[in-house]
């Protein structure tokens, strides 16, 4: 039976910039991205290798295409968050998976593609926050590269013979570039729902949901909180060696990220109307890379000056306990 929306009366964030949500270590990550040495070359072999052109013919094979007659609910709130965020709306595609995901892909003319499971595990406005966040990727320019974070890992998986020594930077910092590109598309999907609670759940939802399930948003919160907060310098560094491998960041951090930038009162100045637009997006960009670059360095500098003293703490314990056993 098809999935009514919610009507809810929402502001239309009329020529709104997608600097005005993106996470200034998501632009910092990009700029530094673009300066490693080969990466150019390989974007360039990856575009012509391969294109957007078979991912999109794959997808209409096996995969249904989101329209007025085929998943109209879907359809109605691809609109709608399109509508929030004064975008255009791109093609979006359902496919067969059993895995909880969504992504966008494409070079020219990026496009979404949600997996059928996330369509049963979350509810109709959680649904339209994980569309709104694709559509944040796509308005930000993230799609071609994690196109090209898609085609690398796929063919690492296979052992290709482009994916060698060489791609590795390129595939490493890609990943570390992806998982700041998060946090800005999740400030893109909360001024597309325009509630924090929606955002938060479907987080939660991601991280450990099961059909059926009744979970708690407030102790989540307070899961996120408790990460975030507790633990030692090495704990620290433990959970950075964590997510170094990974797409995302971690839910809890996503949810303790999106509290910040709402606590920050950023969220409310752009909902009353106070937010870059399109026309001013270039200067605004070019003015905040400094800004960002700052901002990244020092969360660098943080985690490896906190290896460096946590590593020393734990060789000082071990030659400790060596005296003392001797």
């Amino acid at each position: 039976m098809a999935k009514k929306k919610k009507a809810v009366e929402r502001k239309l964030l009329t020529d709104i910039a997608p600097v005005a949500w993106e996470h200034p270590a998501d632009r910092a990550a990009l700029n530094t991205l673009r300066k490693i040495p080969g990466f150019d070359a390989v974007l360039r072999k990856i575009v012509g290798l391969f294109g957007e052109k078979p991912i999109r013919l794959g997808l209409q094979a096996n995969a249904v295409r989101v329209s007025q007659n085929q998943y109209g609910w879907v359809n109605e709130r691809l609109e709608r968050a399109c509508a929030s965020l004064d975008a255009p709306v791109p093609a979006l595609y359902i496919t067969q998976d059993p895995s909880v995901n969504a992504f966008s892909v494409g070079f020219d003319s990026p496009f979404i593609i949600v997996n059928s499971s996330l369509l049963e595990l979350l509810d109709p406005d959680e649904v339209e926050a994980v569309i709104a966040h694709e559509v944040g990727h796509i308005e930000s320019g993230h799609a071609v590269y994690s196109t090209m974070l898609f085609i690398l890992l796929k063919l690492a998986s296979i052992r290709y013979p482009l994916v060698g020594v060489t791609t590795q930077p390129v595939k490493y910092a890609l990943l570390e570039w992806s998982r700041k590109a998060e946090l800005s598309s999740d400030r893109a999907a909360l001024l597309a729902v325009q509630d924090p609670q929606i955002i938060m759940s479907t987080l939660m939802k991601l991280a450990g949901g099961s059909r059926g399930e009744t979970l708690d948003l407030d102790e989540f919160v307070a899961q996120s909180d408790e990460y975030r907060t507790e633990g030692d310098v090495l704990d620290r560094v433990y959970k950075f060696a964590a997510a170094i491998g990974t797409t995302h960041p971690f839910a809890v951090v996503r949810v303790a990220e999106l509290r910040d930038w709402i606590d920050s009162g950023a969220f409310d100045h752009i909902m009353s109307g106070d937010y870059r637009t399109r026309e001013g997006e270039q200067a605004a960009y070019t003015e905040d890379l400094g800004d960002a670059a700052g901002t990244y360095t020092a969360k660098a500098r943080e985690v490896y000056d906190g290896a460096g003293r946590a590593v020393g703490n734990v060789t000082s314990k071990v030659s400790e306990a060596w005296r003392n056993g001797a």
